[in-house]
């Protein structure tokens, strides 16, 4: 394992039990078993079993295993929508998955809002059949309330609500009941290399693809209706990446067994730590300036020592995220996942001190 502790949001830290759970896997023969085998119909059951659980999962809602949540927007408007959706993006990943839409050639529409600011309108364009929302920014450090995804199901009951939960799950409180169909990848909160992306969908989703489908292609193998058929076994389509489900079951288990609700009063206090220690630095600014919507999983700072900041951190074994896109040059961005230690994060917030 490495000897520097990983802040950046993304890959990032792995988690403290990944190692131990790989060594197992091998042991097993995890990556050389038959994806069809009574063994890994086990390990596809566990793991769904186990995410449902932290993920506090209603009925009637699937999982399904991805390459990435890139793809993940791929399948969403391959199989969800005909004509248009509805994004809101204030940040880079938000606005890909309008990118993605307007690629598949549809009539999508966007609100965007200046990166790391609140959105001055909520309103959805009527003939949109599918919103798009990022419930936390990874690229500025924001945050969607569950408030605003709330009164968003409220204002369009009949269109479906997909969310981005990528740099959010596990660690913040999501309330699934509010959305039809969000996805993740595993690099982020979970701790893993990338490699898997989960994509979560509800009993709505499945009804659109499949009037989508008696008109068009909804992608090949990997159509929602083709996954729900092997999910219902516990199998996928094709062979995946076996490895990576298997520990992210074993991920997901430990994080239950310490205590979801634990691992979350963790969060929200490091990041009440992280936040006070740029408030009261000099070289340091909040660039989400509303309170609410600051990411507690992605902390970020504005500053014009960027590159002095963060190599201080790393001379002493602790690397930070440099910011996003056009922000590099002015950006950190500190991870706050569960594999962070309250004890790492409030060594973070000592040294910040002394940068003068």
């Amino acid at each position: 394992m490495p000897n520097k502790i990983y802040f950046t949001p993304g890959p990032a830290q792995l988690f403290y039990t990944f190692e131990e759970h790989l060594k197992k896997a091998l042991f097993l023969d995890i990556p050389s078993i038959s994806h069809r085998s009574k063994t890994f119909i086990k390990v596809v059951e566990e793991t769904n079993e186990a995410l449902k659980e932290l993920l506090e999962l209603p009925n009637g809602y699937d999982i399904f295993f991805l390459n990435s949540a890139n793809e993940a927007w791929d399948r969403i408007i391959q199989n969800l929508v005909i004509n248009t959706s509805h994004h809101f993006a204030n940040g880079s990943f938000s606005k890909k998955f309008y990118d993605f839409a307007i690629d598949h050639n549809k009539k999508s529409a966007i609100t965007e809002s200046s990166a790391g600011n609140p959105f001055q309108s909520m309103k959805v364009s009527e003939e949109a059949e599918l919103i798009g929302i990022t419930k936390n920014e990874t690229s500025v450090g924001y945050t969607f309330t569950e408030d605003e995804i709330a009164q968003l199901r409220k204002e369009n009951p009949d269109k479906l609500i997909a969310l981005d939960i990528v740099s959010a799950s596990p660690s913040l409180p999501v309330d699934f009941s509010q959305v039809d169909t969000a996805y993740f990848s595993v690099q982020k909160g979970f701790g893993m290399p990338p490699g898997l992306g989960i994509w979560i969908t509800n009993e709505k989703c499945l009804e659109k693809a499949e009037e989508k489908a008696k008109t068009t292609s909804l992608g090949s193998y990997r159509a929602l209706p083709n996954l729900k058929k092997f999910g219902a076994k516990n199998q996928t389509p094709e062979t995946p990446n076996m490895l990576f489900i298997y520990i992210l079951g074993k991920i997901a288990q430990d994080i239950i067994k310490a205590g979801a609700t634990r691992m979350r009063n963790d969060t929200t206090y490091k990041a009440t730590l992280l936040n006070q220690a740029i408030e009261n630095h000099p070289l340091l600014d909040h660039f989400v300036s509303s309170q609410k919507h600051r990411s507690k999983t992605t902390v970020v700072a504005k500053t014009s020592e960027t590159e002095k900041i963060l190599k201080f951190f790393e001379s002493r074994g602790l690397v930070l995220g440099t910011g996003y896109g056009s922000f590099k040059e002015n950006h950190i961005r500190i991870a706050n996942f569960p594999t962070h230690s309250k004890e790492s994060v409030e060594m973070v917030c000592d040294l910040m001190k002394k940068i003068e």
